[in-house]
């Protein structure tokens, strides 16, 4: 049978995409912070699951925790990691900034590590991380999330270009929401927020066709392309 993981299964688009892959007949692994709602989870679901606590803040237990749940799982053929964190900070509170660091960058990158190691040594498979639309430009309101954001979307890059280099079989799939009614949502006036179902449907549709980098829903697509040519001066006047 198939198997996949999923950092960040507890809630918004990772529980989303444990349903869906478990209707599609994944075993899989469920690992979050949040372990009462992984088991709520992993009663839900009709496949066979494993629960592992897993803070990707705290990146040495993090990485072992993540280690050993493949090992648990005898390897996997997918990983998801939809880890993420964020802050309207236009005040630049420092927790705040280095909160959103250490799980959008550290936090996520140790487990892209771990990830694409396995998939070395076992010569094949597809990892997906869920990233943000807001990876495409700077933001007064929320600095350190986009920067995060776009940090992730080069080294995911990078880590494509190893790849290629090395003629391995992974595909790396970049998947960038835009506004997605969970947790992370914050503001206000926000526009064209998707209900989380509708997005998790349209990640797997991705997910199948091994897309690269992929925005939903389909209407952000459009989004990112204004987002990539507006110049600074509207920019700024967006903010």
């Amino acid at each position: 049978m198939k198997k996949a993981i999923i950092i960040g299964a507890s809630s918004g688009i990772g529980r989303a995409m444990a349903k869906i892959l478990s209707s599609e007949g994944y075993i899989l692994g469920l690992a979050a912070r949040r372990t009462k709602l992984l088991t709520e989870l992993q009663n839900e679901l009709g496949t066979r699951s494993y629960i592992k606590y897993i803070d990707v803040s705290a990146q040495e237990e993090a990485i072992k925790s993540f280690s050993d749940l493949i090992d648990e799982m005898s390897g996997v053929d997918m990983i998801i990691i939809t880890s993420g964190n964020g802050y309207i900070n236009p005040l630049l509170d420092w927790e705040k900034e280095k909160s959103t660091i250490d799980v959008n960058v550290s936090g996520v990158t140790a487990m892209i590590n771990i990830a694409i190691k396995h998939f070395y040594k076992k010569g094949t498979g597809q990892l997906v991380v869920i990233s943000s639309v807001a990876a495409l430009r700077g933001s007064g309101g929320a600095p350190a999330y986009n920067a995060t954001k776009a940090y992730l979307a080069n080294y995911l890059e990078g880590i494509r270009c190893r790849i290629k280099k090395d003629k391995k079989d992974i595909t790396v799939t970049d998947i960038r929401p835009g506004l997605v009614d969970t947790d992370m949502a914050k503001g206000e006036g926000l526009f064209w927020v998707q209900p989380v179902e509708k997005a998790a449907g349209q990640i797997y549709s991705k997910i199948l066709r091994k897309k690269k980098i992929a925005y939903v829903t389909k209407r952000w697509g459009a989004v990112a392309f204004l987002l990539k040519h507006i110049p600074e001066k509207l920019l700024y006047k967006m903010e």
